[in-house]
C-alpha cells in the first residue's frame, strides 16, 4: 500500500467509532500505520479488521484516557518501538449532560474536563518531544463551534473546548520555529453518537457521516500543510 502518509506513524484517540474511526480507517488507506486509542475494546477490534481489510496497518490500545499514568506508558512504549510520532490526532471527547451549570455534579464536571482537555494537555506533554523527531509533525484536536456560538446548558463541554482551543493555539505558537505544526479542526454537524446524545430528536439523516469528512483530516496532517495554530471550520 502507497499513499500520501505513506510509512508514517499516526495516534488517534476515540478511535473505536464515530470521526476517529473514520480518520483512523483514512489515514491507513494513505499508508500510515495507525496506534488506535479508546476506550472500548469491541470497537478497536472492529476498526482494526475494516483497516487490514483495506491493507492498512494498526496497534490496539484500550485506555481510558482519565488513565494519565496510562498515556505516560504508552508515551514510553511508542519511544521504544517507534522512536518518534508523525501524526497525533486528539479527536476522543464526551459531552457529559445539557443541564444548567449550578445543576452539575462535580464528578461529571470532571470528567469532561479531564477528557475533553486534561487528557490532550497530557498527550501533547508526553508526545511533544517525539513530535519533535519526525521530519513534519502532525498534531490535530477537533474543537467544536459551541467555542463561538455561545449556548445554554453546555457549560463543561464548551468551557473545556475552549480552553483546547487556547491550549493548543498557545502551543502552536512555542512550535513556530520547529517543523511540527498543531492545528484544530472544527467538523461541524456529523452523523455521530454524540450528536444523537445532544439534539434526540433531530433528523440524523440530514448530517453527512464522519466518512464524509474523513479526506479533510488527512489534508490537514500532510507533511505539506503548514499552517499552524489555524482552526478549520467544516460544514455549517
Amino acid at each position: 500500500m502507497s499513499g500520501r502518509l505513506q510509512d508514517r506513524i499516526a495516534l488517534v484517540t476515540g478511535a473505536s467509532r464515530g470521526i476517529g474511526a473514520a480518520v483512523a480507517k483514512r489515514l491507513a488507506r494513505e499508508g500510515a500505520h495507525v496506534v488506535l486509542v479508546a476506550r472500548t475494546q469491541g470497537g478497536l477490534e472492529q476498526v482494526d479488521d475494516e483497516i487490514r481489510a483495506t491493507g492498512g496497518t494498526a496497534s490496539l490500545v484500550p485506555l481510558d484516557l482519565r488513565d494519565f499514568d496510562g498515556i505516560d506508558r504508552l508515551a514510553a512504549v511508542m519511544a521504544d518501538r517507534h522512536g518518534k510520532l508523525d501524526i497525533l490526532v486528539g479527536n476522543a471527547a464526551i459531552l457529559g449532560a445539557l443541564s444548567p451549570m449550578s445543576h452539575y455534579e462535580p464528578k461529571t464536571w470532571a470528567e469532561v474536563i479531564d477528557i475533553n482537555l486534561n487528557a490532550n494537555w497530557r498527550l501533547i506533554r508526553d508526545f511533544d518531544a517525539m513530535l519533535r523527531l519526525s521530519d513534519a509533525g502532525r498534531a490535530l484536536f477537533v474543537t467544536s463551534n459551541v467555542v463561538r456560538e455561545v449556548r445554554a446548558y453546555w457549560g463543561p463541554y464548551a468551557a473545556s473546548k475552549a480552553g483546547l482551543e487556547n491550549m493548543v493555539k498557545g502551543w502552536a505558537a512555542e512550535l513556530a520555529n520547529t517543523k511540527v505544526r498543531a492545528n484544530l479542526i472544527d467538523p461541524g454537524r456529523v452523523r455521530t453518537g454524540m450528536r444523537r446524545q445532544a439534539y434526540p430528536g433531530e433528523d440524523a439523516t440530514r448530517h453527512p457521516l464522519p466518512d464524509s469528512i474523513a479526506d479533510r483530516f488527512v489534508d490537514l496532517v500532510e507533511p505539506s500543510y503548514l499552517g499552524n495554530g489555524e482552526i478549520v471550520t467544516l460544514g455549517d
